[in-house]
């Protein structure tokens, strides 16, 4: 066995999943979890999917089909498969000390100086573990580097011969049999090759992860790119690329949402663009970091015949870098009143924040006198709001700039309550 071994956790079609923890009924039927204002299919049970039904089909297409089949449609619920997410990389995060949690539904383990244990089994406990502690399935693929684990990963949730057991560890079988997986396997659905470079290697000749294992790497290099080469050298074994156990800081911070309905009105637009500030500072906050540039963006709907288009945009600079709720919120109204014009009806906006830096290092303003005790206090506040909205729910405090009733708000007809982060959304119990 190798002295090193990479494991790849990733929740089974994880959006289901985390409705049917809450909704027993759900099991066996069709289920279609959809994208934002209800549009396309994001997320498909294993009976959606023996229907034929592609990921990201609109819905208005499969509406008949799952009709037909009892087929269950549901809203993105962002708030509980992030909290979802969140308990399972705890629970998987016990079995090793390194871990990358690489997406909401999937996280690298690094073994180490684990020689002497049963690393199958271990990948058995896990499995076990997570669907005990969060009713979660999930699929445990171990393999010597990061994309052997993917490629294992793959195999334990597809292949006849892992599904069952939901484990595969390449590292346990002998290098025929590994062969013969691979080549099973298209290049396309190999880690770090996307559609687009697939195609090209299909030109090549090369059309498995077999093939792609057994390609030169440095001519490809010189085809390619230093990514591809570094695939091609982790898919023989040799580690390339590194566990990132902290993610790296973020260059930018988008919030932006497409509207329920078309909007004309400024007010609506105010409170829309107020509303995305708020959420991007509390990310700025949680990143530990301050922004010193702010895009305010509206968008028309290009997809309406017709329509008059428009697609303007304001850059707004800080004096000083800040990650304070209420100068955002203050730039990025100030934006739309710069870009708004009355005669079009506007179906997006949003706000992206650049130029990011550390918090507490930026250079101060040399002719302006700082506010060290302001700066204190509203940092405080800050905190307080940050903690409140943490612990009672999203938006249980807010600015009052981002109104009350909120009728832009996106489209969610069939949104499940948030289970686990807010009380009066509680799953009830009955004997």
């Amino acid at each position: 066995m190798s002295r090193m071994l990479y494991a790849l956790v990733d929740g089974n079609n994880f959006y289901v999943s985390c409705e049917r923890v809450f909704n027993p009924h759900l099991e066996g039927r069709p289920v279609i979890v959809l994208s934002n204002n209800d549009g396309c299919a994001v997320a498909r049970s294993d009976e959606a999917k023996a229907l034929g039904i592609p990921m990201g089909v609109p819905y208005f297409e499969i509406r008949d089909l799952l009709n037909q089949h009892r087929g269950i449609v549901l809203s993105s619920n962002y708030t509980l498969y992030a909290d979802m997410s969140r308990r399972m990389m705890a629970v998987i995060g016990q079995y090793s000390p390194e871990q990358e949690v690489y997406s909401i539904d999937e996280s690298f383990l690094r073994f180490k100086g684990f020689q002497h244990w049963d690393l199958t089994e271990h990948g058995r406990r896990i499995r076990h573990q997570v669907r005990q502690w969060t009713g979660l399935p999930v699929g445990v693929g171990l393999g010597p580097t990061k994309t052997l684990a993917k490629l294992a990963n793959r195999l334990s949730k597809r292949h006849p011969d892992f599904k069952t057991a939901g484990v595969c560890n390449l590292a346990d079988l002998p290098p025929w049999r590994q062969l013969d997986y691979f080549a099973q396997v298209e290049v396309g659905d190999v880690w770090g090759v996307g559609p687009r470079w697939a195609k090209k290697l299909k030109d090549l000749g090369i059309h498995s992860a077999l093939d792609l294992k057994l390609a030169d790497p440095e001519s490809l290099r010189k085809r390619f790119n230093v990514v591809l080469e570094r695939t091609i050298r982790e898919l023989n074994g040799l580690p390339c690329i590194p566990l990132e156990e902290a993610p790296p800081a973020k260059k930018q911070i988008v919030s932006s949402r497409s509207f329920g309905h078309l909007v004309r009105r400024k007010d609506d637009l105010l409170e829309a663009v107020a509303t995305y500030a708020a959420t991007a500072a509390q990310k700025l906050r949680q990143s530990r970091q301050c922004t010193s540039a702010m895009q305010v963006f509206l968008s028309t709907n290009s997809f309406i015949p017709g329509e008059p288009q428009y697609h303007p945009a304001a850059m707004i600079s800080f004096p000083t870098p800040t990650q304070d709720t209420a100068t955002l919120i203050q730039a990025a109204r100030s934006g739309v009143a710069r870009i708004f014009r009355p005669e079009f009806r506007y179906k997006k906006a949003g706000v992206m924040l650049m130029d990011m830096v550390p918090e507490g290092v930026h250079q101060g303003v040399l002719f302006r006198a700082e506010d060290t005790e302001g700066e204190e206090r509203r940092s405080r506040l800050l905190a307080a709001l940050d903690a409140c909205n943490s612990q009672m729910g999203k938006g249980t405090l807010r600015f009052a700039a981002e109104g009350i009733g909120q009728p832009w708000k996106m489209r969610r007809g069939n949104l499940t309550p948030a289970y686990t982060t807010a009380w009066d959304s509680l799953a009830i119990g009955r004997a």
